[in-house]
């Protein structure tokens, strides 16, 4: 087998936001439930979607007030690479790998995305968002259609994700999946993983197709 395609969820992947997320989580959580603690922390990984059919289905000034508040908050995000993103997949493109972004975030966020990094469009072959999906993670239905947009089967892939919803999806997917422990500790993922990393720091083409097909001695 060769690795012909590597796809990256976004949050926590490509970017290191999560810090900013559990801080605008953590606030409308005690805005709505301040008798609760730490929720912002039980909802990781969840889409929007999945959040709101959770804490919000019978409110439904609550949705919009909420989603009108994370556009403001998204539209003046600040994204930061996680280190050593961007030397990394330019590594696997310069190797002949296609990659794929496969992200739960909808049209709007990735406008500010590409406002504030404009270069990551270069970065990807596909770009794949919220609108693109009828099933959220841990569905696999995403990551089979950035394969299939890429033209390669699902075992030819490496998907790169940080939340527990995201790594099932990748792993139902059939790919080999590495997981970023940016968000969930390392031990908590880790039964989820093929591998863990921290960040993309020491990572490249070479000792990533050699852990995902190593050679028999």
């Amino acid at each position: 087998m060769k690795l012909k395609a590597a796809l990256f969820d976004l949050d926590g992947v490509v970017f290191d936001t999560e810090p900013q997320y559990s801080g605008f989580w953590g606030a409308e959580m005690r805005r709505y439930f301040p008798d609760k603690e730490g929720l912002e922390n039980a909802i990781k990984g969840q889409t929007l979607t999945q959040i709101m059919e959770a804490f919000f289905a019978d409110d439904k000034q609550a949705q919009v007030d909420i989603v009108r508040r994370l556009d403001e908050f998204e539209h003046d995000m600040v994204f930061t690479y996680i280190a050593g993103f961007c030397p990394f997949i330019e590594d696997l493109r310069q190797h002949g790998v296609k990659t794929a972004l496969v992200t739960s975030s909808n049209g709007m966020k990735m406008a500010s995305v590409y406002r504030s990094r404009p270069e990551v469009k270069d970065f990807f072959d596909r770009i794949l968002t919220a609108e693109s999906f009828t099933e959220s993670k841990p569905s696999p239905e995403c990551y089979l259609k950035g394969a299939a947009l890429l033209g390669c089967h699902p075992m030819e892939c490496v998907g790169f994700e940080d939340s527990f919803n995201g790594l099932k999806s990748v792993s139902s997917s059939g790919m080999y999946v590495v997981g970023l422990s940016t968000t969930n500790p390392k031990e908590s993922i880790f039964p989820y993983c093929q591998m863990v990393i921290e960040d993309y720091l020491g990572l490249d083409y070479e000792s990533l197709v050699n852990a995902i097909y190593p050679i028999d001695h």
